[in-house]
């Protein structure tokens, strides 16, 4: 039970004013307490939630294709296997996130339809092609790796549902991390070419795994008023060194050389060289080596499936008239 302006009990919030929801908005985020569908939320706030939830289930189910493009071609039918299960597990992580954004109002074919005009964007680091089976233990290491440091603070954000769906996807996440570390782990063990294969696989995907984290915090401009609202619990620089900082010992295990003249051990974090931004504006904007590759080809997915919506949805239409019917 809450009270207005005047101290009289107000059991339904949608009875207060617009200053006293923000006020209790306010007290939820100060008290670190999670915002659920039904509470009062500042416009602001709405928008953010569905353009990152947004962005975020888009690139999991964009992060589907370079990877699939390797099922057929694994080394073993264990390495088939145990690939497939991890493609599987990023399409149920894009479902989580789409029924996440819905619960704040917006349709999911409103959102595939932004993605597939090109209004919102995905993860640029999709837009780099596959090339040798070393590329999926690259992926599952450094790009997954990544995303395990920048999603564990989103279990804690001040949306529930976006929240709840992020624990269990940190779980599998972790798991597919371990996976590409294996892959790479057993090519370092292996033949002279192996190893290079390895190398090179590190070589193309180290640059282009620190610009997951966005770009410097100077110049964000939505970092600092997501942590204000505690969407966001750790700025993207901050983020950014943390994975620098896990991944060099890593790499001393896999014996590989991570392509940075300038990294260095200094007062207790590893300083890396400079990012070229060049190239993340650039792959942002659609110029990356695979972004019309990638669209043009969930388009055609998404158009190719139709049929199956259409049939779910007269199953599902035939289903609640049946029940209709036996409760008259």
């Amino acid at each position: 039970m809450y009270g207005n302006d005047f101290g009289e009990p107000v059991d339904d919030v949608s009875q207060l004013s617009d200053a006293e929801q923000q006020r209790r908005f306010d007290e939820l985020i100060a008290a670190d307490e999670r915002i659920e569908p039904r509470d009062w939320m500042p416009a602001g706030y709405r928008k953010t939630l569905i353009r990152q939830i947004a962005q975020h289930a888009h690139s999991e189910i964009i992060g589907m294709q370079p990877e699939a493009n390797w099922i057929t071609r694994a080394p073993s039918l264990k390495r088939k296997a145990i690939l497939l299960a991890k493609v599987q597990d990023e399409a149920g992580h894009g479902l989580y996130l789409y029924g996440a954004a819905e619960t704040l109002g917006v349709e999911r074919a409103e959102l595939m339809d932004l993605l597939h005009t090109g209004r919102q964007k995905y993860s640029s680091i999709f837009n780099y092609p596959t090339l040798t089976w070393a590329d999926m233990g690259a992926i599952g290491w450094l790009v997954d790796g990544a995303a395990i440091v920048n999603q564990v603070p989103l279990c804690r954000c001040s949306y529930g549902p976006y929240a709840r769906a992020m624990v269990r996807i940190c779980k599998e996440e972790s798991f597919h991390q371990r996976q590409g570390f294996e892959i790479l782990y057993t090519l370092s063990r292996g033949t002279e070419a192996q190893g290079e294969m390895l190398q090179d696989a590190v070589n193309r995907w180290w640059w282009p795994s620190l610009m997951m984290f966005g770009p410097p915090d100077d110049e964000s401009p939505n970092s600092a008023q997501s942590m204000a609202w505690g969407i966001k619990r750790h700025s993207n620089d901050d983020l950014r060194q943390r994975f620098v900082d896990m991944t060099v010992p890593q790499a001393e295990v896999l014996g590989v050389t991570l392509p940075d003249p300038e990294l260095k051990y200094d007062d207790g974090h590893w300083r890396y060289g400079p990012i070229d931004w060049a190239e993340f504006a650039a792959v942002l904007k659609g110029r990356g080596p695979c972004n019309r590759q990638r669209i043009e080809h969930r388009r055609k997915a998404h158009e190719d499936g139709a049929w199956v919506r259409e049939a779910a949805t007269a199953y599902a239409d035939k289903q609640t008239a049946r029940s209709q019917r036996g409760a008259a």
